[in-house]
């Protein structure tokens, strides 16, 4: 099974595996982030030459049904050595995930640099939960290998994480996709508070790449900041087997349940 399966011209129904740990019957926002990702990649680009992503915003509009989801995207600013891109997911004929993007021609240069930088050691051995809220859905449908912290302990986290399953079946997932399936993530692993008293809900994700990430397996060295108003701040640095490929960041809504 995959996060999504194909159910005609650009729609998907979404599976049980995009289920977040917080809400019965609402997506986790990784795969839908993933999925806009994916209808970016597919569009033509006005761009003269190879291009790549180099930022993606993801604005959450509202809760996101586990339901079947549709993608549409445009060029909304064409260009010879830029353009932006912008792609919408919608349940029924409402948006629920906006994502712009913008790409930019790459060229083979003759520059001096240093070595970018490594990335924290993949462990070798999966991570283990004991609340059963970290064992479905999304959740369970990603291996996770915590380096630092855990999902059950508050605090800033370094965790690998691969796929279990395709963003969409019978497909081989880029490393852009792969990468967005995860990077929502970082305000879950390095939550502060007590996520039985407490909500900490993004409300987007930027990602900001300096080069394309590859490989299965992705990681986030991640922390958040929290302030007494109810704002708060995730950071995270991104990272493949290669080294770092980039940083996300989400804006926080801090509040108490109930």
């Amino acid at each position: 099974m995959s996060f999504y399966e194909p159910a005609g011209d650009d729609a998907f129904a979404a599976t049980t595996h995009t289920q977040g740990p917080w809400v019965p019957g609402q997506q986790h926002a990784g795969p839908p982030a993933a999925l806009l990702a994916r209808a970016i990649e597919r569009l033509p680009s006005t761009v003269a030459g190879p291009a790549q992503v180099v930022r993606l915003t993801v604005e959450i509009l509202t809760a996101i049904p586990v339901a079947e989801v549709r993608t549409r995207a445009q060029v909304v600013r064409p260009g010879r050595s830029v353009e932006l891109v912008e792609a919408d997911l919608l349940a029924g004929d409402r948006p629920v995930l906006r994502a712009r993007a913008w790409r930019v021609r790459t060229t083979p240069l003759d520059l001096t640099l240093p070595p970018p930088e490594s990335a924290p050691p993949l462990p070798d051995g999966e991570t283990r939960f004991a609340q059963s809220m970290w064992q479905v859905g999304y959740l369970k449908a990603l291996e996770w290998r915590f380096a630092e912290g855990h999902f059950e302990v508050p605090g800033p986290a370094v965790v690998w994480a691969r796929q279990r399953v395709p963003l969409v079946s019978d497909e081989e997932p880029s490393g852009l996709q792969r990468l967005l399936v995860l990077a929502d993530s970082g305000n879950g692993v390095s939550g502060l508070i007590d996520s039985d008293e407490w909500l900490f809900i993004n409300t987007e994700l930027t990602v900001h790449l300096h080069r394309q990430p590859a490989g299965e397996w992705m990681c986030m060295r991640a922390r958040s900041t929290l302030d007494p108003s109810g704002v708060g701040l995730a950071e995270t640095e991104l990272f493949d087997r290669d080294g770092r490929v980039g940083r996300g960041a989400q804006a926080l809504l801090i509040g108490r349940r109930g």
